[in-house]
């Protein structure tokens, strides 16, 4: 492990990790995000050709040195932390359910899609000999956010939108705040780029402090509120790491389980180089579907889409897209985050009556993070009695005795209390 104290950053770990499988340059051609723009010009108002300068100057910065094409010799790097290796970065939740088990593990939050949306995804069927347009659901997107459709891309999930981000920036000092989703820093490996993890504090309530990202990271990725941890940092935390020559990106696939969405940047197009990622899977289960989507300056979003392989998101994905940002979705998606922040709130009462079993933070999403001695054996215990959990010990920074608990309706919540007590007593 390679530990500094950066300059202009609080006393931390900031550990930089390179891999050896190098895939720079660019991905097949996408067809682009089209000349037709329904929405409003993305640089109207008194920020916006200041803001469209700060995100060209950032974009050109960190692609400065890519090697693009299909052609282009994959440079050996050299390994400087073997212990990242023993992180399992692509394990995800879904590997720990099975058959029986009551799933508490995965963040999809219904068990199935809604009626209305089946129905759309149902009727979308008859147009599958036809290739996939975008133009409908990017507009419906952009509608929900106050965009310009040249500012939006939908991707298939969150996860093809950090790949893309990987293969098409080039950055001198990549950073990744830590706990969070593992797929951005995975693509970052995969794509061949150093990263430097910067790993949030237990102690601090895994709360970001803007002074620890080094001054000259040029790429910070970050989710907000943050998986595994719940937490949910102020925009005006966030706003504070934007800046001139950086590109900001802010993992929000959960941004829609809090009511009213309050630290969303979705909508800001006045800070350089932001980069919003968004997720309808979660809320809508969807997962099976991948539906997500970028939301960033259009010259970025253009490069995105010539990165993208042609046709990535399926024609039934682009209706949920446009079912989903429509004005009776969006309430019910309201309804939804209130109703889970009840079930979450019993969650946490029944959890902080276990014996042993540790809440680090108050938590604001869809899922608990929570520490008990002997976690593999509690996780191992509880699938005996058909429960899966979340281990965390695949997020960075977090060690076996971390679990991730999926919020879920308050009869599921209290049989599950009941046989975590019986594991832990």
């Amino acid at each position: 492990m390679v530990n500094a104290d950066t300059p202009g950053t609080k006393q931390g770990t900031i550990t930089t990790i390179m891999d050896t499988n190098n895939t720079i340059g660019a991905g097949a051609r996408g067809e682009g995000t089209g000349s037709t723009d329904m929405g409003y010009d993305a640089m109207t108002g008194p920020a916006g050709p200041q803001a469209r300068e700060h995100a060209g100057a950032a974009i050109a910065g960190i692609r400065r040195h890519a090697a693009v094409g299909p052609g282009a010799p994959a440079e050996p790097v050299e390994l400087l932390e073997p212990a990242a290796q023993d992180v399992d970065l692509r394990h995800h939740g879904d590997a720990e359910v099975g058959p029986g088990l009551v799933d508490l593990a995965v963040n999809v939050r219904l068990a199935a899609p809604p009626a209305w949306l089946v129905h759309r995804l149902a009727a979308s069927l008859g147009d599958l000999a036809a290739y996939p347009d975008t133009a409908r659901a990017r507009a419906a997107i952009a509608a929900r956010h106050r965009r310009s459709i040249a500012e939006v891309l939908p991707t298939a999930g969150a996860a093809e939108a950090f790949v893309l981000l990987a293969r098409t920036l080039n950055p001198r000092h990549a950073v990744v705040v830590h706990p969070q989703f593992t797929e951005p820093e995975a693509a970052l490996r995969a794509a061949g780029h150093a990263v430097h993890r910067v790993v949030l504090d237990e102690a601090d309530g895994f709360v970001l402090d803007p002074a620890r990202i080094p001054d000259d990271a040029d790429l910070v990725i970050l989710g907000n509120p943050t998986n595994p941890t719940s937490v949910l940092h102020p925009a005006a935390t966030i706003e504070a790491l934007a800046r001139p020559g950086r590109i900001l990106v802010v993992d929000e696939a959960f941004a829609d389980t809090i009511p009213g969405e309050p630290e969303s940047l979705a909508r800001r197009r006045d800070l350089p180089g932001l980069v919003v990622v968004r997720s309808l899977t979660k809320t809508w289960a969807l997962a099976g579907l991948r539906i997500g989507y970028v939301l960033a300056s259009p010259d970025l979003v253009r490069i995105l889409a010539d990165a993208q392989p042609l046709w990535s998101v399926s024609t039934p994905a682009l209706i949920a897209a446009e079912a989903c940002c429509t004005p009776e979705a969006l309430a019910q998606a309201d309804a939804l985050a209130v109703t889970l922040a009840a079930d979450r709130s019993y969650l946490v009462e029944r959890l902080r009556a276990v014996s042993g079993l540790r809440l680090p933070v108050a938590p604001r999403s869809s899922f608990v993070l929570a520490r008990i001695e002997g976690g593999p054996q509690v996780r191992e215990q509880l699938r005996e009695r058909g429960y899966a959990v979340r281990r965390a010990d695949t997020f960075p920074g977090l060690g076996p005795d971390w679990i991730r608990i999926a919020v879920r309706d308050r009869a599921t919540t209290l049989a599950f209390a009941a046989a975590l007590e019986g594991v832990v007593t």
